[in-house]
Order: C-alpha cells, then structure tokens, then sequence
C-alpha cells in the first residue's frame, strides 16, 4: 500500500481494526520482524538458546502450556527440546522494529492527513480516523503525536461532514484522544467546538447522540472543561433530559448522568441543573457547602419556580437548614433563606415547616423594630411565606410562636398584625391580610381573630380597604370580611352603612366588568353574608340604584353572555343572595314593590328555580319567593261591589250580588306575576312542587315553605289544597313528611299536612295510609311542642286521636 487506505477493510472490533493496521505497511515487512507464534509484529523480541527469536509473551505462554500438560520444553519452530527455558533480550532487533515501525507511522499519519478533509471519500476518511485511533490506543506517547501532527482540529472539522459515519467515527476519535490527556481536550475546547459537539445531543440519530455524550462525558473530567460545557446554551438541560430519558439506550442515559455529575464541580452548572428540574445537587451543596456556597445556592433556590410536589420535597430535604440561615445575624443570609422559603412555602409544605419550628423566627422578624430588624421589602416577604403556611388549614390555635405559649391567634399576635396592616405600605398589608384571611378560612381558629378584631376595634379600618386601588390589596381585604361576616355581620353591616362610600365601593366592584373575576365572586358572597333584614343597608342598596344593576347581570349569566367560567358559580350565588334581600323589606318599602314589578323579579326568581346544580341558587329562589307569595294578599286588588240599591231593602230577590269574573281563586282578587307576585303564575307552583324531590335538604325545606303560602289563613286555604291537587303536589308533601330527615323539615311538612287534611276527601284516603299515621304519631311523640300540637291536630283529621282528647291544655 502506497498512496490509499485498503479499501477491503470493513467495520469490525477495536481488537479486529488494531490487527488489521498492523498489517498497514509502507516499507516492507521483514520476516525476522514477526514473531512465529503470533505472526505480528515483535514489541518484546527474546531469543531462546538455539538462537529462536519470539515474541516474550508468546514463548512465556508456550513454556507454561508445556508444563501445564506434562510435556517436554521444546522450541516451537525445532520442537527440538530445549536445556534452559533462558530467555535474551533482542535489543538490536527491537531497535530495528521501533525505527521502521516509527518511519511506518509517520507515513501512515501522512496518508491519514490527506484522507482527513471534506473532499475525500467516505471510506478514506472512516479509515483514516480508525488509524488514528488504533495509534492513540497503542500507547499515550503517540497522542503527543497526533496532537503535534495538528490533527486535532482536522478530526474535529470532520464533524461537519455530511456522512452520518464520519460524524460519529470524528466524534468517537475525539472521545479516545482525549482520553487521559489534557492537552488535546484543551484543542478541542477551542474556539466552538464545545457547541458543535453539544449539538449532537439533539440529532435524530440515537448513535450520534451516544458518541456525542461520551464525548462529553470525557471532556466533563476537566473543570476548565465543565465549565465551558454548562456554559454553552441548552447543553446542561438536553444532558438532564437523556439522563431522565426512557426512550435512549441504557449506555447513552449512564452516560448523561455521570458526565452530570461531573459538571456539578461548577457552581453555575449546579444553578443551571435545579434551574431544570435537577435539585438534588442544589440541595446537597446548600447542607455540606461553605458558608459562601450555602448563601449562594439558596439565592439560587429562592428563584426557581417549583411546584407543590417538590415544594414539599425539598422542604423536607432543606427546610430545617434554610431556617437556621434564616435566624442568622447576616442580613444577606437572612434574606436568601427567606426568598428560598418564599419559594418552598405551600399549603402542601406548610405541614413540614411548622414541623421545622418556622414560625417563631418568622413572627419575630415580623414584629421586631430596632437593632437588627429586618427592612421592610424582607418583610413582606416574611409576610408572605406566613400566608402561605397559614393557607394550609393547620391548627394553629395549638402551635406556640413565641413565650408564654402564645400562637398566632393569641390576642397580641392579632393585634401586632393589625398594627403593622395599618403602618405599611400596599405591598406588605395585602400579604398580611392573606395571614389573616388564612386564619380565618379555619373553624378552629376564626373565632380567636373575631375576638382580638372586636376588641382592637379594626374592623372600620379593614373596610377601607375595599376601595385600595391595588386589586390584589382589595381582593385580601375583601376575602377577609367575606370570612368574618358569618360572626361580625352586623359590625360589617353598620361599617359599610356609612357614608365614606364603601359600600358603592363594593357594589362597582361586583359589577364592574364583562369578566367574571374572583374580586367580584368576593364581593358578590361578601355582600350576600350581610343581614338580610337590614333594612337600612337595603335601602340603601335600592337608593344606589345596586339591585338593577344586580338584575341586569344576573339575567346576562343566565343568556350566557359573560365571561369567566371558573368564578360564575359562587358569583351567581353571591347575586341571588343580593337580590333576595329585597323581598325581606316589601311590606316596609314601596320602592321594593315598585322595583319588583319593574323588573319582574319574581318570574326571575321562578326561572332560577331551574338552575339544575346550583343548589344555594334554588334555596334562595325558593325563599325570595316565599316572600314575594307573601306580600302577594297585601298587593291583590280585591273587586269593588256596588251598593245594593233601594229595591234590594225591599225585595230581597234583588240582593244577590253580581258576579266578578277573572279573579284569582286563591287571592279572591285582581292577581298578577308581574305586579302583585301571584305564584299561581309562571308555572311557579310545579317548579316548586319539583323540588321537594331533591336530595338537598335545604332546598326542598325553602321549596316547601314556600307552597305553604298556598294554605295560610289569609287565602283561600280550599283553593291552595285544589291547586296542589291539580299540579300533583299533595303527594311529595306526604313524602317529605314520612322521610323524616331533619327537624326543620318535619316542622314545615308536618304544618303543610295538617292544612292539607282539613280536606275531607284528603283525610278519608289518607287515613288508611298508615306510614302517614305513623309519621304524624313519631312528630305528636318526639317534635317541639308547637309541632306536637300541630301533629295532634293532623292525627284528629284522620281519626287517630278522639276530638275529646286533651292532650294540650291550650290548643292553638
């Protein structure tokens, strides 16, 4: 071979490919140069006393085999046996072999630099790169030659080629040249070869991206190098997303892990790991670094966005550390703890932190002034991992913060709270009242901040916050007397009564927008908790012109024409709930009457009947209109008779009264849906009767009282049982009354039964019911008193108890 590579050579082993180039020759081979036994060439000639020349370790395995078995020691080539196994260094010969072995190398390495550019065949550049190879493997000494023949860069401009199998056999070259030996990885960290190599890791082609992260993985046992790696754009989360992978080959995923490893000796990469999703070293270095490395890698944490999952895992990993930073003197410490705390507090975190004892360094830091206080943008941020801790639901009545037992619904804490919401600026009060927001959304706790706000007297100051301009201040501000209105309705009442404007405050933000938001699902509940019979808050509600503006967006949810799904359930609920409260007030005010027929709220209130899955908007549907029925006899314009006339005193034949006809048959006069609030119109008393078949007990018990206004006194209680007869309703009653399923109920069926069996028809076919029986004897037996009376009546009507019976001594 003189000008090319031998072209019959194919892809095999390393140990296939090193044989091959060793038959590779430019000057001839001699004979006296291979060894008998291994027909290679010699690197350790010896010769043996009859002047046999062998390769050592060949003759040296030939001897033992011979003991081994038992037999003579012979010459292999003689089989002549030999008097001493003496073995003598050939030193001239293995001169001679060296010197033509090194002139056969350099004119091969020759060969290989003109096969080694773009313009030459694919198989004399895949040649020329396993020669170089085959040298680097045969000892490190021929690595300086390479590296000093320049063919570094030439192997790495090889990558550029368009033949996958050059690029790969390039990239795996790289890989065994640099192999031990730092002064070629510092040629390949020239200039972009790092970028191109990184580039690998994206290709289609697994083979590539397997010789391209060993490449690496090489390359990364050099810090220099780890650094340049980390540095190049993507490089760190590819690695991480193969060492994740379960789509790569096992040997290409070992391989990305431990080349991650090795990056981690710098610090940026450690950054840029937890940056994508790989904590782990992060957090080591955070509990074993320096001081120095410690501060800086919980600067790091504190800017990854994290989700609760492993909020809750690195909590547990370094919750208790960050805290220990966070109480130390240094206010760069302090404040990369708490930043890195802000970013690991949840509500599914919170637990291990109260476990790490956060809460007493955190409230102190809130509340101390002076020498070492905290400034206040650190603060706000200790204000905000407080909120969410306290967002978790823990009962904190029973966690101490501080001496003498105290926890963060102790009277004091409530009011250091307090103090500071009024003495700082937005950004700090709307994180505090998340704090209290938190502690009120408890049961265990709510009462305990109730009482320190009444005592402190800060409810007036915390409904100033309705008008803030900062929405999320607002939203805070506005979630919290949502909470506390249950408790402090009246005090919230009388506070929004004023004339400072909260309450129009409230109402623009409830029907501000298009959008649904969850400010105005707040505001709308928070409004709704109010007193329902206050009439001065009423009132003024309907002077502000609030319960049109409540209708209009009422009627637009329900044609659909609102945006903001997510919030639309709590906000319609908060709206009914408003508009409700204006047939509490109907007898006391004629500007609720007069709305009422304006806007025809009671065929509103009927069509919200079907809101099918809005249990709370049947409830208060069914109660509003239970109140308008009641108002309706008020409003019913009974018909003006003419006097009798002077023949009528004469003739009583003349007496009889005319006729009216298009009268209501249970008002006994001129009835309307629309003005005087009928419910025998609109189909309300079938829709009503519907829901006594609910499984919601509340909504079946409002749906009853308001078909008890059928058969009160003041109508005509003959004409409510038949209009119950004629829309099938007699039957739920009954079976509202035998389920039995709460008191509230059972008073309510019990009073409707008893009105319904003044009928006698009614009472006859019932009377051999004897469930009905049954259920009135449980009420007679176990109700209230005043249901008991009502129970004995009923039972009297079906002939179960005697009328001379006296039971009660005051029959009502």
């Amino acid at each position: 071979m003189a000008g090319s590579w031998d072209g019959s050579h194919d892809t095999g082993s390393q140990s296939d490919e090193s044989h091959q180039f060793d038959k590779l020759h430019i000057e001839p081979l001699y004979d006296a140069f291979v060894c008998p036994l291994t027909k290679q060439v010699m690197h350790n000639p010896v010769t043996l006393e009859n002047g046999q020349t062998f390769e050592r370790e060949a003759i040296e395995k030939w001897f033992k085999e011979c003991r081994e078995n038992g037999r003579k020691l012979v010459c292999p080539l003689t089989q002549k046996e030999l008097r001493s196994t003496e073995l003598k260094p050939s030193i001239a010969l293995r001169n001679t072999i060296e010197e033509w072995t090194a002139r056969n190398e350099t004119a091969q390495l020759d060969m290989a630099r003109r096969s080694l550019n773009l313009g030459s065949s694919e198989s004399d550049i895949v040649q020329a790169l396993r020669y170089i190879q085959h040298i680097c493997q045969k000892s490190r000494i021929n690595k300086h030659v390479v590296r000093n023949a320049a063919l570094v860069p030439m192997i790495v401009e090889m990558m550029k080629s368009g033949s996958r199998r050059v690029r790969c056999k390039a990239l795996e070259t790289l890989r065994i040249a640099a192999e031990e030996d730092e002064d070629v990885k510092d040629i390949i960290a020239e200039g972009d070869t790092v970028r191109t190599i990184v580039k690998f890791l994206s290709h289609e082609q697994s083979k590539e991206r397997e010789e391209a992260v060993s490449l690496l993985y090489e390359l990364s046992k050099s810090e220099a190098l780890s650094e340049k790696i980390g540095s190049v754009n993507g490089a760190i989360l590819i690695l991480v997303g193969m060492s994740s992978s379960k789509s790569e080959n096992v040997l290409t995923v070992e391989k990305a892990e431990r080349t991650l490893e090795n990056l981690e000796s710098c610090e940026n990469n450690v950054r840029q790991m937890a940056a994508n999703g790989r904590l782990q070293p992060l957090l080591t270095q955070l509990l074993e670094g320096s001081q120095e490395t410690k501060l800086s890698m919980a600067s790091c944490l504190g800017e990854l966005a994290l989700n609760n999952d492993i909020k809750v895992l690195v909590a547990r990993r370094v919750g208790s550390a960050l805290i220990n930073l966070m109480k130390s003197g240094s206010i760069p410490s302090r404040e990369a703890a708490l930043k890195a705390l802000n970013q690991i507090s949840s509500e599914a975190s919170a637990q291990v932190l109260v476990d790490a004892d956060i809460l007493p360094p955190l409230v102190k830091d809130l509340f101390t002034v002076g020498a070492n206080h905290l400034p206040m943008r650190l603060k706000e941020v200790s204000a905000t991992i407080l909120a969410h801790i306290v967002s978790s639901g823990i009962d904190f009545d029973g966690i101490p913060v501080g001496p003498d037992h105290r926890t963060l619904v102790s009277e004091d804490i409530i009011h250091n709270l307090l103090h500071l919401i009024s003495n700082t600026g937005p950004a700090i009060e709307c994180k505090l009242l998340q704090v209290l927001v938190g502690l009120t959304n408890s049961p265990a706790t709510v009462l305990s901040v109730v009482a320190a706000i009444k005592s402190s007297g800060a409810i007036i100051s915390l409904v100033q916050f309705i008008e803030a301009p900062q929405r999320d201040l607002r939203l805070a501000s506005v979630k919290l007397l949502q909470n506390l209105s249950p408790q402090m309705d009246q005090e919230l009442a009388d506070a929004l009564r004023g004339t400072v404007g909260q309450l129009g405050s409230l109402m623009r933000v409830v029907t501000e927008n298009l959008d649904i938001t969850e400010e105005q699902a707040v505001a709308a509940g928070l409004l709704a908790e109010l007193p329902e019979r206050d009439l001065g808050l009423t009132r003024q509600m309907l002077d502000e012109g609030a319960f049109q503006q409540i209708i209009y967006r009422v009627r637009r949810i329900r044609q659909g024409e609102t945006r903001g799904i997510r919030f639309v359930t709590p906000y319609l609920e908060g709206l009914v709930r408003i508009l409700a409260r204006i047939t509490f007030i109907l007898p006391d005010e004629p500007g609720a009457i007069q709305l009422c027929r304006e806007h025809n709220v009671t065929a509103l209130f009927i069509e919200l009947l079907q809101s099918n899955g809005l249990d709370n908007v049947q409830v208060v549907s069914a109660m509003a209109l239970e109140n308008l029925s009641r108002e309706s006899q008020n409003l019913t314009r009974l018909p003006e008779l003419p006097p009798p006339g002077i023949c009528s005193s004469i003739f009583p034949c003349f007496s009889k009264q005319p006729t009216i006809t298009g009268l209501c048959r249970l008002h006994r006069g001129t009835c309307s849906l629309k003005e005087t609030f009928c419910l025998l119109e609109g189909q309300a008393v079938e829709k009503l009767v519907a829901l006594l078949d609910h499984t919601n007990d509340k909504v079946v018990e409002a749906a009853l009282a308001a078909i008890t206004t059928l058969l009160e006194d003041v109508v005509d209680i003959e004409q409510g049982v038949a209009i119950l007869c004629e829309v099938e309703g007699i039957k739920p009653i009954f079976n509202v009354l035998m389920e039995k399923r709460t008191d509230s109920l059972r008073r309510w069926a019990v009073w409707a039964v008893e009105r319904l069996l003044r009928t006698e028809d009614i009472a006859y076919e019932v009377s051999g019911d004897p469930n009905v029986s049954t259920a009135l004897v449980d009420a007679f037996q176990h109700a209230d008193y005043r249901t008991r009376q009502i129970a004995e009546r009923a039972l009297k009507h079906v002939d179960k108890i005697p009328n001379f019976s006296g039971i009660f001594s005051n029959m009502g």
